[in-house]
């Protein structure tokens, strides 16, 4: 029986991206689906007592370094070229998240999620701000301005706090966080071991 994943991300997470780059393969060799579950990765850090790893690490010069060198290798691996450090990291999440929850309503919600992960680790574009997320929607033909209305939305809030309290309930800290059973795997460099799981469990 082929198994269901979840995936738990959040734009703001460089490893967020680099696991989003690496999934269709793994999906096309396995015949899997990952399912995009939106969070917010500092709703789950405050729920969690998490803190970031620019924070966590602040005082360990080694493990920032090593954290470094293994990105370093995993877009090596995967030929991941287009890549960008956003020089506005830590970036505020919030609003494009709630219209990723959007996007899923009115049916673009694959598109939108390619979209605004270029936005910020290609184009290393400040997706915090109002005027560039409409213009980057726009020019995407995804109506930006009034996607972006509509995270207002009580039940748009809602839903991504309820996705966010499930995360921390199912046992995540993190992201990117997978789910493959409810069993939890967290990191991109679990993909392998995700990618073996599955295919024992593929029909």
């Amino acid at each position: 029986m082929i198994a269901t994943v979840e995936f738990h991300f959040d734009f703001g997470s460089p490893n967020a991206y680099l696991s989003h780059q690496v999934i269709p393969q793994i999906e096309q060799r396995t015949g899997c689906t990952f399912e995009y579950v939106p969070i917010l990765l500092g709703g789950l850090f405050k729920l969690t007592n998490n803190e970031p790893p620019m924070v966590a690490y602040k005082n360990i010069p080694a493990k920032s370094a090593y954290a470094r060198r293994e990105s370093e290798r995993f877009i090596q691996r995967h030929g991941l070229h287009d890549f960008r450090r956003n020089p506005f990291f830590p970036v505020n999440t919030l609003k494009i998240m709630r219209a990723s929850l959007v996007a899923k309503e009115l049916g673009c919600f694959e598109q939108y999620i390619e979209v605004i992960f270029k936005c910020m680790w290609e184009q290393e574009l400040n997706m915090s701000v109002d005027e560039t997320i409409i213009q980057a929607l726009d020019q995407a033909n995804l109506g930006g301005r009034s996607l972006l209305e509509r995270t207002q939305e009580p039940h748009i809030k809602e839903q991504l706090m309820q996705n966010t309290q499930r995360s921390a309930d199912m046992g995540a800290f993190g992201v990117p966080t997978f789910f493959v059973d409810n069993d939890i795997y967290f990191g991109k460099d679990k993909l392998p071991e995700i990618e073996e799981l599955l295919a024992t469990k593929k029909t």
